[in-house]
């Protein structure tokens, strides 16, 4: 990643990121910092395992696994 000249390297990480700033983290941000380490622990299993994905079709991680199988 991040190679010279090569600027949609970085683009899933900043997707993801973006995402989880507009979707997840409150306006005014965290008052704890494990109030923070845990609603980020809540947002990455629903990202990895509920959210629905447009790469997939727009299936969740866990429908698209099932309909592989």
């Amino acid at each position: 990643m991040s190679r010279r000249g090569q600027c949609w390297d970085n683009a899933p990480t900043e997707r993801f990121f973006g995402t989880l700033k507009s979707e997840w983290v409150p306006p005014k941000g965290y008052k704890e910092v494990e109030e923070a380490k845990q609603d980020m622990t809540s947002f990455f299993m629903r990202y990895n395992r509920i959210r629905l994905h447009s790469y997939n079709n727009y299936l969740s991680p866990i429908a698209m696994e099932q309909q592989a199988a």
